[in-house]
């Protein structure tokens, strides 16, 4: 039970996540959505819950009911069906003006505030997972141009809320005052996620484009809720 199993032809590898759990590495981040939506659709008796993040999803089991050869059958069952539709389109404001890391974003990229904001406005990213606190989603990918930015060398102790920073190859939204270490580059003023009243919109698998928007439309949208467009 120990050793992971062999890979097998849809490029996924399998290792226990502990003695109630399995942890399914697969190639590709889409690969990883579509199987986990795919478990989630099915009826899996004896699993208790499907985490994915990135290119893995984590399958947690009830020992008494499955265990974890049968899981990973399932699985493997599960991971021929076709892949799901993309996930719902969010489009963010965010008002650049408030990036505190701004210029120092644009130095390290060697070009213009203003080419920040077109690269970083013009993608469209993917939620690959969500923590470090409750409804902080991590997006990607940078455009290259934007990538590799390194994390502050001392991280601040409070981030505002709704701050949208960047470090590595992501991007992120910070959405309470928390501390945090990400370069600031701007700002939406939407809740995109309520710890107190269980608001949290955005899903793995969904998707966010970032609409640059000027000081009066942030005061305007100041407490506003995160809503879909599809």
């Amino acid at each position: 039970m120990g050793e992971p199993l062999a890979r097998n032809d849809t490029a996924m590898q399998f290792e226990p996540l502990g003695d109630q759990a399995v942890l399914v590495t697969c190639a590709h981040e889409e690969s990883a959505q579509s199987l986990a939506s795919a478990i989630s659709a099915a009826t899996n008796e004896g699993l208790r819950e499907v985490v994915v993040a990135y290119k893995c999803v984590a399958l947690y089991y009830d020992l008494e009911r499955t265990d974890y050869a049968s899981v990973c059958r399932l699985v493997q069952k599960l991971a021929l069906r076709p892949c799901s539709a993309p996930g719902r389109l969010f489009r963010i404001p965010c008002c650049y003006e408030l990036g505190s890391d701004l210029p120092t974003i644009a130095e390290m990229c060697r070009c213009s505030v203003a080419e920040v904001i077109a690269e970083h406005s013009s993608t469209i990213y993917t939620v690959y997972a969500l923590g470090f606190v409750p409804g902080f989603p991590y997006l990607g990918y940078l455009p290259p141009r934007l990538a590799g930015i390194p994390r502050l060398p001392q991280p601040r102790r409070q981030v505002a809320p709704g701050s949208v920073g960047l470090a590595g190859r992501q991007t992120g939204i910070y959405p309470a005052a928390v501390p945090g270490g990400w370069r600031i580059l701007g700002r939406t003023p939407l809740i995109i996620a309520d710890l107190a009243t269980e608001f949290f919109p955005l899903r793995i698998g969904d998707r966010v484009e970032f609409v640059p928007i000027d000081r009066q439309e942030f005061d305007r949208l100041l407490g506003q809720r995160l809503t879909p467009c599809t």
